[in-house]
């Protein structure tokens, strides 16, 4: 009986020895198994977006690649458009009179010489009457002269008389080359004067070509020499004044481009060159003027327009992609990259459901992995760029479509979460 005891003990115990044996080898598998997989933290952000060919189309996403760019580095700053005062003219009459007629309206071009206005006024007729008249008195006073100096040269006549008879000839050639001279500044030919053909009107013309700005007389009017009639503007000679501070003038120099929009236009970009740095400060806004001639198209400039401006410093070459290329998320700058990289698979039931759904459509997709960048300077639509972690120069990069891409990963990354 206690032999029989025995043997129940000892069949007992190998029983139990097997079994603690298999649930220890259950216990390490499983151990083997979570280091092997470990579990991808809840709050990892995605980087690697997919999508399909027909998104890809759809959002119009474009590939190119890292390109190597002669950009610039550049100062904005704020200007004023300003014509220079040898290009504007007051037009106004030398003589007093009474406006006849106006033959321009305020935008109408002008060419230098061109007629603006006619007046009238008496005192016209009266000068040339007075030039008519001092003709007639030299060709009297030749003749009394020359008698004088026969009648001295044969001592018939007093020298007295001889320098009377001078005097008096030198008195109205000298008075004829003023009142000619007149005449010639009035637009009236003196050669043209006589008794059947004076005129009582005058022209008033343009000093210089450009654009009327201003008419500030009517007909019927009176204007004199200080009542200008119109003035003029010739924008074509239009310049550039930006206010660059204190801290960037040590970058300025002359002969930098500069890129300028007006401030009521910004779709239209015109261009400028500096030809002159101030060396003053501009009142109490410790800018400093730097003077810019307007290059190529200056339709739509006017004298006074207000413009901002980027002002190109020093060339470089460097690795550069189209500004839509790069995306800004949480302050920071970031590119896609296309990648043969797969976004990471979770081990829910029902994302392997999704995964098997897809195999079986068998829809074909794209992957582009996120990588971040450090933006450089700007030129041209395009921006300089240093990636944070390496690219290959071969690799292709969205260069249109990158917000549409980034969007995706977002609404990826909420999903699982």
């Amino acid at each position: 009986m206690r032999k029989k005891h025995i043997i129940i003990y000892f069949t007992f115990l190998s029983f139990l020895t097997i079994s603690c044996g298999k649930k220890k080898e259950a216990a390490e598998s499983a151990a083997v198994k979570t280091e092997q997989k470990p579990e991808k933290p809840a709050d990892a952000p995605q980087t690697i977006a997919s999508l399909t060919d027909e998104q890809i189309k759809a959002v119009g996403i474009t590939l190119g690649t890292i390109e190597m760019k002669e950009l610039t580095s550049t100062i904005k700053a704020n200007g004023l458009l300003r014509v220079p005062n040898n290009s504007k003219a007051a037009v106004t009459s030398l003589y007093g009179g009474i406006i006849k007629t106006l033959t321009v309206q305020v935008g109408s071009s002008v060419k230098k010489g061109q007629v603006i206005a006619t007046i009238a006024n008496p005192e016209f007729i009266r000068l040339q009457e007075d030039y008519l008249t001092t003709n007639s008195r030299i060709t009297y006073a030749e003749q009394e002269y020359r008698r004088q100096r026969e009648l001295f040269d044969n001592d018939a006549g007093a020298k007295k008389n001889l320098q009377s008879a001078d005097s008096e000839l030198k008195t109205l050639r000298t008075k004829k080359a003023s009142l000619l001279r007149q005449l010639q500044m009035m637009g009236i030919s003196p050669g043209s004067v006589n008794n059947a053909n004076m005129r009582s009107g005058l022209v008033i013309t343009a000093p210089i070509s450009g654009t009327i700005s201003s008419i500030t007389a009517q007909i019927g009017s009176y204007v004199d020499i200080s009542s200008p009639v119109a003035e003029i503007i010739d924008n074509e000679s239009i310049h550039l004044d930006l206010q660059v501070f204190e801290k960037d003038l040590p970058k300025m120099r002359v002969g930098q481009i500069v890129h300028f929009k007006l401030t009521n236009n910004p779709e239209t970009e015109y261009d400028a060159k500096v030809y002159s740095i101030g060396s003053s400060f501009e009142n109490d806004s410790k800018t400093i003027s730097i003077h810019c001639t307007v290059t190529g198209n200056k339709t739509g400039l006017i004298d006074g327009m207000n413009i901002t401006g980027i002002v190109s410093l020093d060339y470089s070459t460097a690795p550069a992609i189209p500004n839509e290329a790069i995306v800004e998320a949480d302050g920071k700058f970031y590119v896609f990259v296309q990648t043969n990289k797969s976004a990471e698979e979770h081990e829910e039931s029902g994302h392997e459901e999704k995964e098997a759904e897809n195999a079986k459509k068998q829809v074909k997709t794209s992957n582009f992995e996120k990588i971040e960048v450090v933006k450089g300077s700007s030129d041209m639509g395009y921006t300089a760029i240093t990636p944070v972690s390496e690219i290959s120069p071969d690799a292709k990069i969205v260069v249109k479509g990158a917000f549409f891409v980034n969007a995706k990963l977002t609404n990826s990354g909420e999903h699982e979460h």
